[in-house]
């Protein structure tokens, strides 16, 4: 019996690996967001303007006469009236990735989620973390028939995408889009999606709250999001949030749940910011955010006592990139270079404590403060250099793909 050294078995572990993905590749399991490679989309600039542009009259229940029986009140026929107008433009979306076992044979992974046309073209808004790490995708429509789904484009730090099927020329019901800036805390809201696989399901509730920050698990910070009592579970992420109007105000997200189930704390992404982020979704297939050209350090409580510094949390600026607009405007990097285990900080620059008015302890904090800025914008940035804060004010890059950390 031959016997292989470790390098040896790591070496075929290696080669296994690597055909195994070439074998998904050549069969369409693995799947790129479509706007990857900064492709644009022919038809982006119609769906922006058919989406963020249509006229106040293009929106809004239809008004229709709908046949209600017995006694209803009026607040029960406008929850109905909505339904029926709307509940054929939720989409339940399927997701599936495959994971290989040691055999190298992949084991598929099935997830659900919710999503809303919102144009004619087969465009639907959802959840990122509903189509996450997806290797194929379906869209299945009210009366149940089934489209393969194609990723658009992807937001995690808003947990926002868009994916596209193809209608087939069909007529499709759409959601329209309504404004998260003026909504008040006692606010009807009602919810559409399909909680629990448990399709076509309808909550209603009030707006508990606005203005939540809320932590999603890749640690980013989603701000200014919508809390609601109306019942929110499993699979239910990714559907419209709606007013008394039959507009969507949110993009239902999460829950606050000790047991996994809805406890009447949820969360929904306001519209206004998917409004925000779609133009660049649709045409870039990602969120054009401005950068400071920085490497930055986030300050731990080792290298605060090794270095002696006045501030415990904050960014350290290790280097600056040669050249750039964060260097032009006068921000400094270390010069005394020390080695942390694999990597090298350069001591002695600016420690960044707020951006754009956002207080600033790590790294997460720094995403989020420029998470609405776009390149070539100006912000305002507080640094403490040696023992005096100073502000400057730093024009805004395109941040990398792969950002030094």
């Amino acid at each position: 019996m031959k016997l292989y050294t470790r390098w040896q078995v790591i070496l075929f572990t290696l080669v296994g690996i690597v055909l195994a993905l070439l074998v998904a590749w050549a069969t369409g399991y693995l799947q790129v967001p479509a706007g990857e490679e900064g492709e644009s989309y022919s038809d982006a600039e119609g769906v922006i303007e058919e989406v963020l542009e249509a006229p106040p009259e293009s929106t809004g229940i239809t008004g229709r006469s709908v046949q209600f029986s017995g006694t209803i009140s009026s607040d029960e026929a406008n929850n109905i009236q909505i339904y029926e107008d709307l509940n054929d433009a939720v989409v339940n979306v399927t997701s599936v990735s495959f994971e290989y076992n040691w055999f190298l044979e992949p084991i598929p992974k099935e997830g659900t989620g919710s999503g809303s046309i919102i144009d004619q073209k087969g465009y639907v808004l959802t959840n990122y973390h509903v189509i996450k790490d997806a290797n194929e995708l379906s869209v299945t429509l009210a009366d149940g028939s089934n489209y393969r789904g194609d990723i658009i484009g992807v937001d995690p730090e808003n947990d926002l995408a868009v994916i596209k099927f193809d209608p087939k020329g069909r007529r499709l019901a759409t959601i329209p889009f309504g404004s998260s800036a003026d909504l008040r805390v006692g606010q009807k809201v009602l919810a559409i999606g399909n909680p629990f696989a448990l399709d076509r399901t309808l909550t209603t509730g009030i707006v508990s709250g606005l203005g939540r920050p809320v932590r999603t698990d890749r640690g980013l910070v989603i701000k200014e999001m919508i809390q609601t009592d109306a019942s929110i579970n499993p699979g239910n992420s990714g559907g419209p949030l709606l007013n008394s109007k039959g507009e969507m105000i949110g993009i239902n997200t999460m829950i606050y749940s000790p047991s996994g189930g809805s406890v009447g704390i949820g969360f929904a992404v306001p519209v206004n910011t998917a409004k925000r982020v779609l133009p660049d979704l649709l045409r870039y297939g990602k969120v054009q955010r401005g950068w400071i050209d920085i490497v930055p350090v986030q300050l731990f409580p080792a290298l605060v006592r090794y270095a002696d510094l006045n501030v415990s949390e904050g960014i350290l600026v290790s280097e600056v990139e040669p050249g750039s607009s964060a260097e032009a405007a006068g921000l400094k990097a270390g010069k005394q270079s020390v080695r942390y285990g694999r990597s090298i900080i350069n001591l002695g620059g600016d420690i960044i404590v707020e951006v754009d008015g956002t207080p600033i302890a790590t790294l997460m904090d720094l995403l989020s403060a420029l998470e609405d800025n776009k390149p070539g914008e100006t912000v305002e940035v507080k640094v403490i250099r040696g023992r005096r804060e100073q502000t400057l004010y730093v024009k805004l890059s395109t941040r990398p793909q792969n950002i030094r950390f």
